[in-house]
């Protein structure tokens, strides 16, 4: 048995961004990682509030040494010449003034990689090894982790707090710690996705035109692809589509792809006169959801481990490292003995965290129910707090009259208080599946979305 103050389960982004913010306020903490890194990843494209934390956390320089793409913009293509807009990467000064701005694209096994060896070379404690079952004490706080090792061997890791990093994994909320886990509004997606080269980029005059952009091609309610550069000649691309519709057409996840690619969007199809892939085609679940009560005594659940709604904008990584970097201080006041002996003793950061997520929820939603709605907005009468909600701005000076716009054209209400331990709403649009409930198992034989998709 080990003791330690902060174990944090799972070496991606959110686990090493939080590892890095612990480390300054001098907590050693140490990461649990079953995955021997590098690693294939999606989730290739930062957004506005990304590159702020990379060069607060002293990583610019490293980014800018491993060359990744700078990307100034997102792009959006509808289905005709003339529905295409764009908006751009933008920050705030001190002023609240918007100022032209960049981030980046990368190849997620490399990035994480990097992010993981720096919390390391940092100090913080990496160990191999499959997190398996939290321990719990008296009342149900989370008092550990017990891991399994390379070696096959089980150790139990003893902490004050846990960080449940784990991503889509959900591993507090699979082993039943926090409250229920409800599939959301986008519950019935896949992604299908893989790598071309040769795929025809923009010119770069503009910042509208740069070649390293995100593309969005969209054709459908709930029917797009992305285009994302990953160097001069290598581009990620890949299609999110109904699982039924996919189901029906009973192809091949490689025939479906290139078909789509070729079907989708008549700007995509003249930007990939022909489809040389150079990775494998992969397919994973884009099931939307929300964990309720994510934070306890002795547990937070960071990012996409509580929630995740549709990686259309890919806020995902960013909503991770922005909550890893807003825990940091609450942990270090937990660790000091503020509200350690109160049932919600994170209940205000939830809070905070679940009104941003909603804003983003609300975002979304808007694309698909009002797409044309969405795209006047974006250029012309609300640009610049649509630049601030695509950048992942949705903590300060939220909601925006644009957002309070939205609600009202979704029929919405977004009011939630601070009421005990259980101020989470039932997502909006969410409902149970329980034929797909053992998708979300940990020890479910229904391991992953082409197990229960079946033989193709």
């Amino acid at each position: 048995m080990e003791r330690h103050d902060v174990v944090i389960v799972g070496g991606g982004p959110a686990g090493a961004v939080s590892a890095m913010y612990l480390l300054r306020h001098g907590i050693r903490p140490v990461i649990i990682e079953q995955e021997t890194f590098p690693r294939y990843h999606i989730g290739e494209s930062m957004i506005g509030e990304t590159a702020p934390i990379l060069k607060d956390l002293g990583l610019e320089e490293e980014m800018l040494r491993r060359r990744h793409p700078v990307k100034r913009a997102g792009k959006i293509f509808g289905t005709s010449e003339q529905s295409c807009w764009y908006i751009p990467v933008a920050g705030r000064d001190a002023d609240w003034n918007l100022f032209e701005a960049s981030t980046w694209q990368v190849r997620r096994s490399g990035f994480d990689e990097m992010m993981l060896k720096t919390a390391r070379d940092r100090g913080a404690v990496v160990i191999p090894g499959q997190a398996t079952k939290p321990l719990l004490g008296d009342g149900g706080a989370v008092r550990g982790v017990q891991v399994k090792l390379a070696d096959g061997g089980f150790v139990d890791f003893q902490s004050e707090l846990l960080l449940d990093c784990s991503g889509q994994a959900t591993f507090l909320a699979n082993a039943g710690v926090t409250g229920p886990k409800y599939l959301g509004t986008y519950d019935k997606q896949i992604a299908i996705f893989s790598q071309v080269v040769g795929a025809i980029r923009d010119s770069g005059s503009t910042v509208g035109d740069d070649p390293n952009n995100t593309v969005l091609f969209y054709r459908e309610k709930y029917h797009w692809c992305w285009f994302i550069p990953l160097d001069a000649e290598v581009t990620s691309i890949g299609v999110v589509i109904p699982a039924a519709y996919f189901l029906s057409r009973r192809e091949s996840k490689r025939d479906f792809l290139v078909r789509e690619l070729h079907a989708l969007n008549p700007e995509l199809t003249r930007r990939l006169p022909e489809i040389k892939l150079v990775e494998d085609v992969h397919v994973i679940p884009n099931y939307s959801y929300q964990v309720r009560r994510f934070s306890g005594k002795g547990f937070i659940c960071i990012g996409d481990a509580h929630r995740f709604i549709d990686p259309f904008f890919s806020f995902g990584m960013t909503m991770s490292m922005k909550e890893a970097r807003f825990a940091a201080p609450l942990v270090r006041a937990y660790l000091e003995g503020r509200d350690r002996d109160t049932p919600s003793p994170f209940a205000e950061h939830e809070l905070f965290c679940e009104r941003a997520i909603d804003i983003l929820e609300d975002t979304i939603d808007m694309l698909w129910e009002h797409p044309l709605a969405f795209a006047v907005f974006a250029q012309h009468r609300h640009r610049d707090p649509m630049t601030d909600l695509l950048a992942g701005r949705v903590h300060e000076r939220q909601p925006s009259e644009l957002v309070r716009v939205f609600r009202r054209m979704l029929g919405r209400e977004r009011e939630r208080e601070l009421v005990g331990a259980d101020s989470c709403s039932v997502p909006v649009g969410s409902r149970f599946h329980p034929e797909r409930a053992t998708i979300w198992e940990a020890k479910s034989q229904v391991a992953t979305t082409e197990a229960w998709l079946g033989p193709r």
